[in-house]
């Protein structure tokens, strides 16, 4: 069983006007006692106190801390399994078990320093790129701060941890119109609807895979659901969930799809593996069907995470409302602006041209 302990209390003692005024905390309350001045003086008020918090401070020496395995099992993963979906629990608990547990499971969960934290970021920093190292961080802010939280220590020792400056952080490409051409172009009916799917309606690998026929009601897409790592899942966020919609030539590509395809009953997957009862797979679909295509031309860096943010900057470009794009791509306008959007040589060209000639005035 896991201990905690109480903080150790001395109280307050201060003369308020003819009263020594005394002040404590007990089972989550300020407590205070009164003693005249003219009956009681500073010494025998500071012992009558401490008789008091006598059985406040009353605990179990030297109470056992719990190791960062033992925590981890009985206090962490349980807890916040109750908050994150299966997938983020999947994800998050082998990150866990693979970065850390394996390195620190028999130690004291009170025995580590900011010091020896920011030394493990720094060699993962070495090994992994910057978003690994960035959810290692998040990962003990989060695990230190429940110990907090459960008395066992008195500081987080990573709420100031920093990613280092060495993490391989990877260039965020963009498509630019021609490119999007290009990849349309080389690509068969299947594979190049997806790819519409996701450049021109903003949507994510998983929640195209997990499209049925039933969920394309007439020029939107109802997005409830999303294939991830094979298995269907709930939508990504609450904003996830969404009606995203389809312009004409998409519906057009739809439709011809649609002509193509061996089962178009609602409940049938659009774009099904071979088997029909299942999705099609998003890694072997890439290496089988996109890559062969895409390297003669040049476009073998084009994943879907490229798509996704090409989405974003060419809505831009085309001076669409960042609202109403974030809500197509189903996030926030602060990650549409900050992460997707990219902005390229013409629109930074245009920007200085446009203040130089203002200056000019």
């Amino acid at each position: 069983m896991i201990q905690t302990r109480k903080r150790f209390q001395k109280g307050s003692l201060k003369r308020v006007g003819k009263q020594w005024i005394a002040q404590w905390w007990e089972d989550g309350r300020r407590r205070k006692a009164r003693w005249s001045v003219s009956e009681v003086n500073k010494r025998e008020a500071e012992h009558r106190l401490a008789d008091l918090l006598a059985p406040v401070n009353h605990v179990a020496p030297n109470p056992i801390k719990p190791t960062f395995g033992e925590f981890v099992e009985r206090v962490y993963l349980p807890h916040y399994r109750l908050k994150w979906k299966k997938s983020t629990a999947g994800d998050n608990e082998g990150r866990l078990k693979f970065h850390l547990t394996s390195v620190y499971a028999f130690r004291r969960v009170d025995s580590f320093s900011r010091e020896e934290l920011q030394a493990l970021l720094n060699q993962k920093a070495a090994e992994y790129s910057f978003s690994v190292v960035a959810h290692i961080r998040w990962t003990l802010r989060q695990f230190f701060r429940l110990v907090m939280n459960d008395g066992h220590i008195e500081r987080n020792p990573a709420e100031e941890l920093f990613i280092p400056r060495e993490a391989k952080n990877p260039q965020r490409r963009v498509m630019n119109r021609e490119e999007v051409k290009k990849l349309l172009e080389v690509l068969d009916t299947r594979e190049r609807l997806i790819a519409e799917l996701a450049v021109v309606a903003g949507m994510r690998p998983g929640e195209i895979l997990a499209l049925t026929w039933g969920s394309l009601t007439g020029v939107m897409a109802e997005i409830r659901q999303r294939v991830y790592r094979g298995q269907v899942d709930s939508p990504k966020t609450h904003r996830s969930a969404r009606a995203a919609a389809l312009p004409d030539q998409l519906l057009k590509s739809i439709a011809e799809w649609r002509h193509e395809s061996t089962c178009t009953e609602p409940t049938a997957w659009v774009f099904p593996s071979e088997r029909l009862t299942t999705p099609v797979g998003k890694d072997n679909l890439w290496r089988r069907c996109f890559l062969p295509k895409l390297v003669p031309v040049g476009l073998e860096w084009c994943n879907f995470q490229v798509m996704r943010r090409t989405n974003s900057s060419l809505m831009q470009k085309s001076k669409i409302d960042p609202k109403v794009g974030a809500d197509q791509r189903g996030h926030g306008i602060g990650v549409s602006l900050d992460v997707y959007t990219q902005s390229d040589r013409e629109e930074k060209r245009a920007a200085v041209n446009s203040l130089e000639a203002y200056l000019a005035q």
